[in-house]
């Protein structure tokens, strides 16, 4: 079952499969007249401007944009940006940073897009709640119900398993190491996981959006210590990733060297899983947001990549190199944990263990809200409630054991939830762009009625 399962996970994260997925990125920045470079001022200003207003703006909806954007990072922003990035430079080399920043570049025309879509074709269930999601866009977009069904069975099965029961055991294991047993924890989360989705999409937006900020400074400011006390690597750094990117060779160090595919590969592959553009996860919570204009969400779609991958992966990848942690032999989280140590001593541990525990936390209370959302497109919602309760089961269930070939299984098909999104995207851009021409082309961003898309 593991072989099929690896060579599996080998045709849906492979070549072809990186390849729609950045490809679509760059046809969508043709598309739309590369909105991710044009607007991201706008939507900078945009972000800014509502994290401070206590109104939820203008337009129908559950929750303030911001908070929807909290929630979306919540769930990407995981254990991947920690761990992932040390893997795709073990085996990609330093290159693999460059080609990560290319995906992500075009990813925010895609997180773009999808949020966009997903606003637009959005719908109210039995209780008035707002939802949305590629399974909506299916549904209501292409007249292919089916295939939102398709995608919303992945999804809940993918939540479950992954961003779960993974997430779950992953706190279990960095809270081991200080003496706290895993039952204990499995029984906190349990608990602190029902009080927040029992509360609805308001509740879960508000923790988030707390939840959130407070984690991205702790691992930012520790990651700040380390850079600053290696600060004359910062120069060299930046010059091995971009001539390891396209020599696929390591300039310096004991590392053996990756060729220009495996940095090209891994370094495109570590965008994608990191800021989830494509997958179609996020644009769920996005279609809660109360705003005027379907396009004023897709601006935080611009920001979620960039904050995801630009800030956060970066700023691991630094701290990795500069440090040297990544020619120590050292592999996963030993060779994070290796790099925060150089600058912060055992606090490095610390920090790195704190920020494991509120990422996977963080993830799992965003991803209640992607499996519900998919339940309660195939069965309506009177599965909500025994699905969260499942939920909760889960989370507790996850921090004691671990089922290494279901977590197989579900990252491997996390790459089918891509393909009907990504298809949706290719054959609704007209829509896209439409929608784009109508929201830019206002007066209040002074491009003028006459300005073209």
């Amino acid at each position: 079952m593991t072989d099929f399962l690896n060579w599996l996970s080998g045709i849906l994260w492979g070549p072809y499969m990186i390849t729609l997925l950045v490809g679509t990125g760059i046809f969508l920045t043709f598309k739309l007249g590369f909105v991710q470079f044009r607007y991201f001022t706008t939507a900078f200003k945009e972000l800014v401007g509502k994290i401070f207003t206590p109104s939820q703006g203008k337009g129908e909806g559950e929750i303030k944009s911001f908070q929807a954007l909290a929630t979306a990072l919540s769930s990407c922003i995981g254990v991947g940006n920690i761990v992932g990035i040390a893997s795709a430079i073990g085996v990609g080399g330093p290159g693999a940073i460059f080609w990560m920043w290319v995906s992500a570049i075009f990813g925010m025309a895609t997180k773009f897009s999808e949020i966009t879509l997903s606003m637009k074709y959005r719908e109210k269930d039995e209780n008035g709640v707002w939802r949305g999601g590629p399974m909506y866009v299916l549904k209501n977009g292409l007249n292919c119900k089916w295939a939102g069904v398709f995608f919303a069975l992945i999804t809940a099965f993918v939540g479950l398993i992954s961003c779960n029961m993974v997430q779950s055991n992953s706190v279990a294991s960095a809270l081991s190491v200080y003496g706290v047993k895993p039952v204990v924890t499995g029984a906190i989360l349990a608990v602190l996981t029902f009080i927040v989705i029992f509360g609805g999409v308001k509740r879960l937006s508000k923790v988030t959006s707390i939840i959130t900020p407070i984690m991205g400074l702790i691992y930012i400011m520790g990651a700040l210590v380390v850079i600053c006390c290696n600060y004359q690597q910062i120069i060299p750094t930046f010059k091995l990733i971009f001539t390891s990117a396209f020599s696929g060779q390591a300039a310096f160090g004991g590392f053996v060297g990756a060729t220009l595919k495996e940095a090209l590969r891994f370094g495109v592959a570590r965008g994608i899983f990191s800021n989830e553009a494509g997958i179609g996860s996020s644009p769920m919570i996005h279609a809660t947001a109360t705003v005027d204009h379907p396009c004023r969400q897709g601006l935080y779609g611009i920001m979620e990549v960039f904050i995801d991958t630009i800030v956060v992966c970066t700023i691991t990848a630094l701290v990795i190199l500069m440090s040297g942690a990544w020619t120590s032999g050292a592999e996963g989280a030993a060779m994070t944990n290796q790099a925060f140590a150089s600058g912060l001593g055992n606090l490095g541990g610390v920090v790195v263990s704190i920020c494991v525990t509120l990422f996977a936390f963080s993830t799992l209370l965003g991803w209640s809200w992607y499996g519900e959302t998919a339940i309660e497109f195939i069965f309506g919602t009177k599965a909500i409630i025994p699905y969260r309760i499942l939920w909760v089961v889960c989370a507790f269930v996850g921090a004691l054991f671990q089922f290494n070939s279901l977590m197989l299984l579900a990252d491997t098909v996390n790459g089918l939830m891509a393909i009907p999104n990504l298809i949706s995207l290719l054959v609704l851009s007209g829509s896209i762009a439409t929608l784009c021409k109508e929201f830019f082309n206002k007066e209040e961003y002074g491009f003028g009625k006459k300005k073209q898309l």
